[in-house]
């Protein structure tokens, strides 16, 4: 399975915010959005970073002033992608080596083509487990 499989399912549409948009900007888009993390891009296809709930909740306990702040203050620029042909597999390494929740796929030029939650990869296994079950009990059956 492929990352594109997933997205193929989910959708491939990316919530952005600019680097120079405020934390409140940030925080009233992730709650209207109903999302854990936004990609900060400059034009809405390049990564310029990423910002999630959790950077929000450590910036405001540093900074109780941070929500007029632009959200570059909080993003985490070094943000590790993903290819649509890469491998679910790999991703789940990624996600679990790293500790991130949210991984920005892009295309092979660079461009913004999704984004991958942790919810997502636990969503397509378990629908994968499904699957090899019902499989499996028609083999066992003989209805397969």
């Amino acid at each position: 399975m492929r990352i594109s499989d997933i997205l193929s399912t989910k959708g491939s549409a990316v919530v952005t915010i600019r680097p120079d948009d405020t934390v409140r900007e940030l925080v009233a888009a992730l709650a209207e959005h109903n999302v854990g993390a936004l990609v900060v891009s400059a034009d809405g296809r390049t990564v310029a970073g990423i910002v999630s709930e959790r950077d929000v909740a450590r910036g405001l306990h540093a900074d109780p002033h941070l929500l007029d702040a632009p959200v570059e203050r909080i993003m985490t620029a070094d943000v590790h992608t993903r290819v649509l042909h890469d491998s679910i597999e790999d991703l789940m390494v990624l996600m679990t080596e790293r500790r991130i929740r949210h991984v920005p796929v892009v295309s092979d030029h660079g461009a913004l083509a999704g984004i991958v939650s942790i919810g997502d990869v636990v969503k397509n296994r378990i629908g994968q487990l499904e699957f090899e079950k019902r499989q499996l009990e028609g083999y066992i059956s003989g209805t397969a």
